[in-house]
């Protein structure tokens, strides 16, 4: 086993998601090559240098005009894997211990703006009376993407935790509903309730949902209708709804960060926002809360004469 391997195995037992062994996989192969090409020699682990490490840094900075937090991800993804190698005893010490990252301003997440979310709902009612009209076999499909994107919106569940739903995980009635969340990040369960738009958006799914075999709640109806739908085709189904409203960038963070801010703008306390969102660090959801450029502009205007 190479030592890329390895280290890519190290993380899946530390059950790190799939995305992040992904991305530290990837920053490490173009760490690599930058070093082989730079230093003229092959890449080991005991060859790298604290001054590597800074050099790379400083070529992200200036020569790749990365962004700080880009810079500061690929750092993260160095420094985990010579931790590992140092703490396994493939290395003596290790290089990234003393790097230092690079300072940000930190900024708030992005979210639809109320106008921003009406015309995402708007775009999705024309889309389902469009379907029955000229698309009768394809009103099934319409009608499960309307309801999962209403869904997303109203509980701020991350992608994978939607598309591991089970019908089993999911209580609705006609005043009160909530979904468990089996396994969550970090392997937690929680509860969240359902709001009247939810559980609208809910109960219009399961009064169509073709009978089958499987237990997942939303399903791939086009194929088989016996698998989950997965994370790919969730983050499809957005993509198509943001380019028929016309929204630049729609994904499954930015409905999570808009159901947080939503909340945060109706008073809501920010141990009820991380409880919701499923966050054991309160300065993980403090971001909520920041205000974004839009909020800074509509604090300068209210000086106006």
């Amino acid at each position: 086993m190479d030592i890329l391997t390895a280290f890519e195995q190290h993380l899946i037992d530390q059950d790190r998601s799939p995305l992040t062994v992904r991305g530290y996989v990837a920053d490490i192969k173009r760490f690599a090559t930058w070093f082989t090409q730079t230093n003229g020699e092959s890449f080991s682990l005991e060859s790298v240098t604290p001054s590597d490490i800074r050099e790379y840094r400083q070529h992200l900075q200036v020569t790749e005009q990365r962004k700080a937090n880009t810079v500061n991800r690929k750092l993260a993804a160095i420094a985990a894997m010579m931790t590992w190698a140092e703490n396994s005893g493939r290395i003596a010490s290790n290089p990234s211990a003393n790097i230092k990252l690079i300072r940000q301003e930190a900024t708030a997440p992005k979210w639809l703006t109320k106008k921003e979310q009406f015309a995402l709902e708007r775009a999705i009612e024309k889309d389902l009376q469009l379907s029955k009209l000229r698309y009768p076999k394809r009103w099934l499909t319409r009608r499960r993407d309307a309801s999962l994107t209403q869904f997303m919106f109203n509980t701020g569940m991350r992608l994978s935790e939607i598309s591991s739903l089970r019908l089993s995980d999911v209580q609705v009635a006609e005043r009160s509903g909530k979904v468990l969340v089996r396994q969550g990040k970090g392997n937690k369960q929680r509860v969240v309730p359902l709001n009247a738009d939810a559980r609208k958006a809910l109960q219009e799914w399961l009064a169509v949902r073709p009978e089958t075999g499987s237990d997942f709640l939303w399903l791939a109806v086009e194929a088989s209708a016996e698998e989950g739908l997965g994370p790919r085709a969730l983050q499809r189904i957005l993509k198509r709804y943001a380019e028929e409203a016309g929204l630049e960038n729609l994904t499954p963070h930015v409905a999570r960060h808009t159901f947080a801010k939503n909340l945060a703008d109706q008073g809501v306390g920010l141990e009820k926002i991380a409880s919701l969102l499923g966050h054991s660090n309160l300065n993980t959801t403090r971001i909520y809360l920041m205000p974004d450029e839009r909020d800074l502009e509509q604090a300068v205007r209210k000086l106006e004469k």
